[in-house]
């Protein structure tokens, strides 16, 4: 598992991470085991995933106690370990985000708490707020790194006009945003910008809830409570068409003794513009196979096939 350096700070990731929404993410996904979640953390740090990324806003702070519970464990050196979270849902104002300098400084304190540790990696706006300046809003975070308390700064869905207010003054080291093989408009707006400013990206739900796994057909259909029944992308005649897509990544996948979610997960390593990729899991095996996508070398050949058919 090799290492990319998160903007221009001192922090080195592991390339593939793990999205932990479903570790302790009571709030989104129902019937969650939080030792089969500590299970996934394990699964991933003795598969060579460094980065962790995770959220207040998974199970209101418990994916972040869980995490910090399994770093306490004596298998486990912190100092190996990057951890991300990433602040803006404000208890105090349901429904509201939050991104004033007094909110982020507590968010980042209660953060460390949770994680039992003194200083976090990576941490995220998670989302804009009407209200507050980005520029004085990462000043804040600026302030808190020079403490020592967290080394990188990132944003998390801002548009790009919001990413420049927020990097006046050329704090923001990293960017969190959707991008995947079906979501790709951030190639022609947000991409040259990043590569400008010396900025990290890391797209989440890279496997589209699983849409770019393979494991659906054109007829599968998704119960009225399931949250995809609502997705656009898992309705009708574009539904079809993206599961066309994903079916001619098999024979490619098969080439490389692979799954298509590993070959698509490749994809994205070799992306030049993407630094990480943080795939979610529910169980520890889903981890394990995830991390095998790092030792897939696509040819450009295969990169460009693949990179033409989802344009």
């Amino acid at each position: 598992m090799t290492d990319v350096r998160i903007g221009k700070s001192q922090v080195y990731a592991s390339t593939l991470g793990l999205g932990a929404n479903a570790v302790g993410g009571h709030n989104l996904y129902p019937d969650l085991s939080e030792e089969v979640g500590k299970e996934v953390i394990r699964t991933a740090l003795n598969n060579g995933i460094t980065l962790l990324d995770t959220a207040y806003s998974y199970g209101n702070g418990r994916s972040e106690e869980l995490i910090g519970e399994v770093l306490q464990e004596a298998a486990f050196d912190r100092s190996r370990v990057i951890l991300a979270t990433k602040a803006a849902h404000d208890s105090q104002q349901p429904g509201k985000f939050n991104n004033s300098p007094k909110f982020l400084q507590q968010a980042v304190e209660h953060a460390l708490q949770r994680l039992q540790t003194d200083y976090i990696d990576i941490f995220y706006i998670h989302f804009p707020d009407e209200m507050t300046p980005k520029n004085e809003a990462v000043a804040a975070l600026q302030q808190l790194k020079e403490a020592g308390k967290i080394r990188a700064i990132g944003v998390s869905n801002f548009s790009l006009e919001q990413l420049k207010e927020a990097n006046q003054d050329g704090y923001v080291d990293i960017v969190e945003d959707r991008f995947s093989l079906i979501h790709r408009e951030h190639e022609n707006d947000l991409f040259p910008y990043l590569k400008e400013n010396k900025i990290s990206f890391v797209p989440y739900y890279p496997l589209d809830s699983g849409l770019l796994t393979g494991k659906y057909d054109k007829e599968t259909q998704f119960a009225p409570s399931d949250l995809r029944s609502k997705n656009p992308d898992f309705k009708g005649a574009r539904f079809k068409a993206i599961i066309t897509k994903v079916n001619q990544l098999e024979p490619i996948a098969r080439d490389y003794d692979a799954t298509i979610a590993q070959l698509v997960l490749a994809w994205y390593l070799k992306h030049p513009q993407i630094d990480v990729v943080i795939p979610g899991a529910k169980r520890p095996d889903q981890v394990a196979a995830n991390a095998k996508a790092v030792d897939l070398q696509l040819t450009v050949e295969d990169f460009g096939k693949i990179d033409q058919l989802f344009k």
